[in-house]
Formats: C-alpha cells, structure tokens, sequence
C-alpha cells in the first residue's frame, strides 16, 4: 500500500523528479568526466612534462568533492522537500514510522544510484564527444587517453552511493523524529533573513582575510610550491562562502529599506531572493567557485593553445625544407599558396654542405633572432650569402636539411668554386605558409609523403616545431578546455537545479499576481530580475577569482597568462548567457502557466 502511495506521489510530482534526475546525472557525469582525467597516471604522465600536474588534479579531486558534497546535500534537502508532506500524510492515516523509515531509506537509495549509473553512463558518451571535439578541432595528440577508464567509473560510484547511503540514513532519522504536523506545514515556513551586525562584520574581515591569503598564495606559488595550492583551496573557499553569506544576506535586507524597492514587482523579486536566503549563498558559493575554475581552466587552455605558434615560429622562419622535391610535392606546396619559396642548390659531403653563394644573394635567406626568450619577441633578418657564413643563426639553414646533413656545416661558394666540385648537385626547397596551423594537414600529408614519417626528429623548420611543441602542451591544453567545459557543466547543473527546484512551489506565488491584474510583461521582467541576480553575483566573484588565480601559472607558461584574456572571457560569456536564457525560459513555463 504504502508503495502505491509512494508511486502516485512521484507520478503527481514527475517534472520535480526530472528536475532531480537530470541535476543528479549531470552532477555524477562531470564528476566522473573529471576523475577520467585525475586517475588516468598514464595520461597524466605522458601528456604533460609538468611535475606539478598530478598533485594539482588531486587537490582539485578534493575540491571537487567538497563541491559534490554539498550539492548532493542540496539535493537531498529538495527530494525531502518533495517527500515530507506526503510521509506526514501517510502518519496520518496510521501508517507505521518503521516501514516509512523503510521507504525514505529505499527511496533515497533509490534515486541516488540509479542517477550515478546514467550519469556515468551520460559522463562517458560526453568525454568521448567533448575529447573528440577537442582534438580534432585544436589538432592535439594525447598518448593513453580513454573515455572509459574504470578506476574513475568505481570512484564515481564508491562516492555517490555512500553518500546516498548517509543521505538515506540522515533523512530516515529526520522524517521519523518530526510530527506529523509539523511535516505537513514543513514547505509553508520561510527562512527569514535576519540581520546581525557583530556576526556579520566578523564574517566579512575573515572571508577578506582568507581569500587575500589564498590569492597570495596561488602568486607566490613558486615558492610555496604544492602547500601553496592546498593554502589556496581553503582560504578560496571558506572566504568565499563566509562573504556570501554575510553580504548577501545583508543586501537583500538593506535594499528593501530603499524607495526604487517599491516600484513596480522590486519588492517581490527582494522577497522571492530573501525567501529561502540561507540556501541561496551556499549554492551560489558553489557556483562562484564552479564559475572560477570553468573560467579559469578554458583561459589557461586557450593560453597554452595561443603560446603553441609563437613557440613554433622562434625556431625557423620556414615551415620546411625539402631535399630533391619532386613534382607532386612542389605542386603541393603550390597548393597552400606559400607567402615565399626559394630552391638553393647544393653539393655535400659527409661533414659539409656547399651552396652558391649567388643564389642566396639574389634570394636572401631569413633568420630568426630572438630578442627575449621570455617573451617570445624575435626579429627576422634578411641574410646574403656574406651574412650567413658570419651569422650565429646559420644553424637554421642546416635544419632544414635532412639526415646526416643537419649537422653539416654550409659553406658558401662562388660560381666557379661550387661548379669544380665533384659531387652531385641536389636541391633545397624552402617555404613559408601565412599559418602553420592553418595548414597543419596538408604539411602533414606532406611530410609522410616526403620524409615517410611525421617524427619531428627527421625534418626541421617551423611544422617540425609545431609537432614538438604541441606534443609537449597538447595534454595540459586538452586538460583545460576539457575541465573547463566540465565545470561549466557542472555550474549550470547546480543553478539551474537550485532556481528550477523551487519553481513548483514559487507556482502560486506568480498565480496571485496574475489575479490581481499584474501584466505578463510585469512578471517577466520580475523573473528576469531575480534570476539575473542568481547569475550576476557568482559571476563576478568568479571573474575576480580568475584574474588573480591566474597568477599561479605564470610558472608553468611561457608568456603571459593574461595574453589575449579577452577571447575566453568573451567566449565563457554568451555560453553564461545562454544558460542564462535557457533557465528564465524553463522556469517561465513552470510558473507562468
């Protein structure tokens, strides 16, 4: 009997339950997306030449747990929510606390596994599409990558359960402890905010002092070194949580004292944020860090993406040079429109490499001469045949050679001189396309049909570059978009759960104003208002969590974190936007039936 209660109820309720589901899949997913990462050695060791790397994802292992934590807290505060005037229903009619306490506990186990196992399932299928996004569009080459890795599989599910576990044991003593009565009206009782100055200016100075500690940390991190990432982690996130929850409890009382309050629906929207204000700076705690570490992750991706061509170029003016090029292959090069191309002839021995003289001095070769490693500045000289022999940078002309001959050291000749050599004369062809990455595929082709391998080792010049140093960076780029767009996931999981949890009850509410003549413009406007506001404040604790985050990678990045910081920023905003968009109009069709 009691089960057929129970299912009526979740039929009467599904669109609560779907809201449940898909928090609970999407928060199982990404969490399992991350430990993909975290747990996988082999990746972590072959992808990156970063020490540092592995104990990062572990500190961020724990973060993420601490994040998981309380979100599944908040999910089970919502299915009891659901729950608890339907169990005081059932004490009502007589029913036993004892099998009661039996369905909470099977129905909280219930729930909770069945979520973890289609969220592992959905986190698989989404770090096979998102990895294959990635490195088909990025052109990145990961070693022992895989989107089924069973270790993060049995971690999910170890973490999920028992905390279920805990959560069905928490509300099995919860909802047999409380009258009946008192369950039934649970939902009718608000949580005022109430002010309390001495509490509050205690809880602003720690959180500023916290958080002024761990952004001195992540910039000292050099000599910190791994305790400065741990310092981080907690003064980040006690600072935040303690800020939010002192100032924005403070706000929301403060800004109903003002006139503008009573304009229009601004008192409703202040009420509907003050209703359930305790829950709401937990959350949006969470969001702020989640938004902070999205951010963050797709910023130091994009950098080490936008550092790889720079990196490339500082090596060789020319993409490649080609030994004795046959027709296909020139009609190759041809086809990517080249912005220069020169052919120099030359005649060789074991340990020397002899050209024309005249030839480089109707076709000056370019060299590149880098003013600031750091930086990666460099300027490109123009050299003759003169200028060359002298030149330290001649080395670059010899990368371009293939096998033995690299090593060889070029001599120029004059026309008579090089024409009284007995060996036989071979050519060098030398181009330049506008982007290597550009033309990252046709090079390729290019090179396994030339040299018969893609081994950076056999053939130099700026391509060869590119293959090395992608190779080097490919895995801690693939680690921050993919993370990045994990935890941006994860964030509009836990807000979009939070607002769209309390639509149902927030229903009536909407319903009353409607009767009394209030405008759909007028309602929307008050929905738009309230929901931007959820969205508003995490972002920009967020942002400035980044910026001085960001810091904490000038150790490990070659130019400046900060280098072209308004492409991600921009990026990250419309796709916030967009969930943004998409929340306001779920929740519409919730409450403005």
């Amino acid at each position: 009997m009691l089960t057929k209660l129970a299912m009526t109820g979740f039929k009467h309720r599904w669109r609560d339950y779907l809201v449940l589901f898909s928090g609970l899949i999407m928060s199982s997913a990404i969490f399992y997306m991350f430990e993909a990462l975290a747990t996988n050695q082999d990746f972590l060791k072959q992808n990156t030449s970063i020490s540092m790397v592995g104990l990062i994802f572990q500190f961020g292992s724990v973060l993420l747990t601490i994040i998981t934590l309380v979100y599944i807290g908040y999910a089970n505060s919502f299915l009891l929510s659901m729950r608890k005037r339907d169990y005081g229903l059932f004490m009502l009619v007589g029913a036993r606390k004892s099998k009661i306490g039996q369905l909470i506990w099977l129905e909280t186990l219930l729930v909770g596994i069945t979520a973890t196992i289609v969220g592992i399932l959905v986190g698989t299928a989404l770090t096979v599409g998102v990895s294959q996004i990635l490195i088909n569009s990025l052109g990145l080459t990961l070693h022992h990558f895989t989107a089924w890795y069973t270790p993060a599989a049995i971690a999910t599910l170890l973490l999920y359960v028992g905390l279920f576990l805990i959560a069905g044991l928490f509300n099995l003593l919860s909802l047999t402890k409380t009258p009946a009565l008192k369950l039934l009206h649970s939902n009718d009782q608000p949580n005022r905010p109430q002010l309390k100055p001495a509490r509050q200016l205690i809880e602003i100075v720690v959180g500023v002092i916290s958080i002024a500690i761990g952004y001195w940390s992540m910039a000292n991190l050099k000599i910190l070194q791994l305790m400065g990432i741990g310092i981080a982690l907690v003064t980040i996130v006690l600072g935040t949580y303690l800020l939010f929850n002192a100032i924005f409890v403070w706000l929301m009382v403060a800004l109903k004292r003002f006139s503008f309050a009573q304009r229009g629906l601004n008192g409703f929207t202040l009420s509907q944020l003050s209703f359930r204000i305790r829950n709401y700076t937990k959350m949006l705690s969470i969001v702020a860090m989640l938004f902070a570490l999205a951010l963050g992750a797709i910023t130091v991706g994009m950098g080490f993406h936008s550092q790889i061509p720079s990196m490339a170029n500082i090596n060789n003016a020319y993409d490649m040079g080609l030994v004795n090029a046959s027709t296909a292959e020139k009609a190759q090069i041809a086809a990517m429109k080249p912005k220069t191309t020169a052919t120099y002839h030359f005649k060789a021995t074991k340990k020397v490499v002899y050209f024309q003289a005249a030839e480089f001095n109707r076709q000056p070769f370019t060299t590149i001469h880098t003013r600031n490693k750091n930086q990666l500045t460099f300027n490109t000289v123009h050299n003759n045949a003169a200028k060359l022999q002298k030149s330290e940078d001649n080395y670059q002309l010899m990368q371009l050679q293939s096998g033995v001959m690299a090593t060889a050291t070029p001599v120029f000749l004059s026309k008579t001189a090089y024409a009284k050599l007995a060996q036989p004369e071979q050519r060098l062809t030398v181009f330049t396309t506008n982007n290597v990455i550009e033309h990252r595929v046709a090079l390729n082709k290019l090179a396994k049909h030339h040299f018969h391998t893609t081994s950076p080792e056999q053939f130099g010049g700026r391509y060869a570059r590119y293959l090395m140093v992608n190779g080097m960076y490919s895995g801690l780029e693939f680690m921050g978009m993919f993370l990045g767009i994990a935890f941006l996931a994860m964030l509009a999981s836990c807000l979009m759960f939070k607002i769209l949890s309390g639509a149902d009850a927030d229903q009536h509410r909407y319903k009353m104003l409607d009767k009394v003549g209030t405008t759909r413009r007028q309602l929307n406007g008050a929905i738009n208002k309230e929901i931007a506001v959820l969205f508003i404040l995490p972002g920009i604790v967020g942002i400035v969590h980044v910026l001085f985050g960001l810091q904490m990678f000038k150790i490990i990045m070659v130019t400046s974190p900060y280098t072209g910081i308004w492409l991600p920023f921009l990026i990250f905003a419309g796709l916030y936007l967009l969930y943004y968009l998409i929340t306001i109009t779920i929740y519409r069709r919730i409450v403005l039936q």
